[in-house]
């Protein structure tokens, strides 16, 4: 029996437009810091290793200093950890695995996989790589693999890879796409036991032999993943296996669609907005759609600017959101005289739409802020 953590798609040294300077900085040590909290559920289940299948570093550029934390990050959790270069971080002429700053802060625990040599781990059990020597491939070196893998009585293969299973992909006549029905059969013959996948940054088990998984990033990247956040605990003996996936990641990306009609659901999306937890740590890309007044638009910008303070990022898009002048913003406000008239002017223009009438939609706003802060 091996145990072992199957985790990949770091993405070292990812950098988010959306994610303020100050936002950003703690958006990548987020990501050093989650190697550390891998490093300790391994210890904690005993673990014989860590495998991390691709992408380890978002780029082969990576700056030094994040080099170097993520070193010394992989230093404290005191287990081997063998790391498959991809796509992202290839072992071409410029790979970051062979910079000065990574071959002279390499701690010992740390093995890079160059080839497809068998690595022995135990008695019986031996990991198979296939790492990427370009970012772009013209066939997945997994495809080549698996047809020179044979099984051997008494050996139990986990075999690490890049790439994309055809079933998760429109472009399933790629060379580059890895064919399930490649894998399933290797898997039956017990060519191997176990294939941890990188690439897909979602959680996933791929097919029906409860052998193949992509383990997901750690830490998200994207809106669109479901089920990033992950890391997979593995129990492989020489004829059973168990999984465990473990939450680990502290970040959300989420996106959100909300119909806004009066002022009642600003109060429900008020009450959606502070049940979030570990805000600071939340992107939130929040569509919103429907007719508001001017006094709810009102109410809405307070919401959007507070939560905007609390969030890691949030990003509004409104160009689906109506404002119109109602009777009722201006209810007890008191205008006369030449104010009254622009004021009406400045409603007919609201009115009339288009951009010049959100200038004035602005400009009301404006106005009756002030008129309500004399009261």
């Amino acid at each position: 029996m091996v145990r072992f953590i199957h985790t990949s798609d770091w993405q070292l040294g990812m950098t988010r437009h959306f994610l303020s300077p100050g936002v950003q900085e703690h958006f990548s040590q987020s990501r050093i810091d989650v190697l550390r909290k891998i490093g300790k559920i391994a210890r904690e289940k005993r673990c014989d290793f860590v495998l991390v299948a691709g992408d380890a570093f978002d780029s082969n550029q990576v700056d030094r200093r994040t080099v170097a934390r993520a070193l010394e990050a992989l230093r404290d959790i005191q287990l081997p950890v063998y790391i498959l270069p991809a796509n992202h971080d290839s072992l071409n002429a410029a790979s970051v695995y062979t910079s000065t700053v990574f071959t002279a802060s390499k701690p010992n625990n740390v093995h890079i996989i160059t080839s497809s040599d068998p690595i022995p781990i135990s008695n019986g059990f031996e990991i198979v790589g296939t790492p990427w020597f370009a970012k772009k491939l013209t066939i997945n070196p997994l495809s080549s693999l698996l047809l020179e893998l044979q099984p051997v009585p008494g050996l139990t293969r986990i075999c690490v890879a890049h790439g994309a299973v055809d079933i998760f992909t429109p472009e399933n006549d790629s060379a580059a796409i890895i064919s399930l029905f490649q894998i399933e059969k290797a898997v039956r013959e017990k060519s191997i036991g176990y294939l941890a996948l990188g690439d897909r940054h979602s959680l996933t088990e791929v097919g029906s032999s409860k052998r193949i998984w992509y383990s997901g990033t750690p830490e998200v990247t994207d809106f669109r993943e479901t089920d990033a956040g992950y890391i997979q605990f593995v129990e492989l003996g020489q004829d059973s296996i168990s999984t465990d996936s473990v939450s680990v990641g502290e970040w959300s990306f989420l996106e959100w669609e909300r119909n806004l009609l009066s002022t009642d659901d600003i109060d429900v999306l008020s009450s959606e907005l502070k049940m979030l937890s570990n805000k600071e740590r939340t992107a939130l890309r929040l569509k919103l759609s429907g007719t508001l007044t001017l006094t709810g638009k009102g109410k809405l910008s307070d919401l959007i600017l507070n939560s905007e303070d609390l969030l890691g990022s949030l990003d509004v898009q409104e160009s689906e959101l109506a404002v119109i002048a109602d009777n009722t913003d201006f209810r007890d406000l008191n205008f006369s005289g030449f104010v009254d008239a622009t004021v009406q002017r400045l409603r007919d223009k609201v009115a009339a739409g288009g951009d010049e009438g959100m200038v004035e939609r602005e400009a009301l706003m404006l106005l009756m802020s002030l008129q309500r802060g004399k009261k």
